[in-house]
């Protein structure tokens, strides 16, 4: 396994397609600074008793909802990267045992994944809290980061989750077009639709979609969102973990079955 996990980390780190992945996370990030500097111009230019009126959602989730996808596409890419080139079967070879394949990509893409939306949250941060200072715009915390750290873990870990569905999804398909129209369905289109389904079912199902999960895992799932306050942290845990383990169970059954 360790030799698995060390041929997966060469592949993914010498991708092109990963530094591009990490550049377009590099720009989100200076875009929620670009968003911080332009709120903080509105906000001086309104009058003292209407700035109370203004909000800006909050940076970090923003730049995690955008981040999910960027990173759900790297895992796209580091299955369906080899069914495009053939060096799957190079792959397969080397190591017959495919479970062990899977296994190994997911492992390292998990964790790339969980570190770069680590690193891109508190950088978000850092940079809103540098530029916003203590001005009381509406949606943006002043809590230090120590206190925000539970949410922020938590997002990062909802980014590995989206990677690591888009592995899967990769792996079932086996091609990026369809596994990146699945994961947009599902990070983008099923949360419209569900928004649109008559009360209480929205926020039922609204609950376990997977954008909602990461700020009900941290406890500060916002009650005013599609289902943002429906689940314990233990239950939002568990939803994560199967919108993980459901598709790679699917993805494992498939290539043990399938030719390449």
């Amino acid at each position: 396994m360790i030799d698995a996990l060390a041929a997966e980390w060469l592949k993914l780190r010498t991708l092109r397609s990963t530094s591009v992945v990490f550049g377009v996370v590099a720009v989100v990030v200076a875009l929620m600074a670009l968003l911080a500097w332009y709120a903080v111009h509105l906000w001086e230019g309104l009058p003292p008793d209407q700035r109370d009126r203004l909000e800006v959602s909050s940076l970090p989730e923003l730049a995690n909802w955008l981040a999910s996808l960027c990173l759900a596409v790297l895992g796209v890419l580091a299955f369906s990267g080899e069914y495009g080139t053939g060096m799957i079967r190079t792959t397969f070879t080397v190591l017959p045992s495919r479970g062990r394949v899977l296994a190994a990509k997911a492992a390292v893409v998990a964790v790339v994944a969980f570190c770069t939306g680590l690193a891109a949250v508190l950088a978000t941060y850092a940079a809103g809290r540098l530029i916003i200072g203590d001005r009381p715009i509406q949606g943006q915390s002043a809590e230090t980061l120590s206190r925000q750290m539970p949410l922020f873990l938590a997002l990062s870990l909802s980014i590995a989750m989206f990677a690591l569905l888009g592995l899967c999804l990769a792996a079932i398909t086996r091609s990026p077009v369809a596994a990146v129209a699945a994961l947009v369905a599902v990070w983008y289109v099923l949360p419209i639709i569900v928004n649109n389904i008559p009360a209480p079912w929205n926020e039922r199902i609204g609950s376990i979609l997977p954008g909602a999960l990461a700020g009900q895992l941290a406890g500060t799932g916002n009650p005013q969102s599609l289902g943002g306050a429906l689940l314990s942290p233990l239950a939002a845990l568990a939803a994560m973990a199967a919108w993980v383990a459901v598709p790679y169970a699917v993805a494992a059954v498939l290539l043990a079955r399938r030719d390449v």
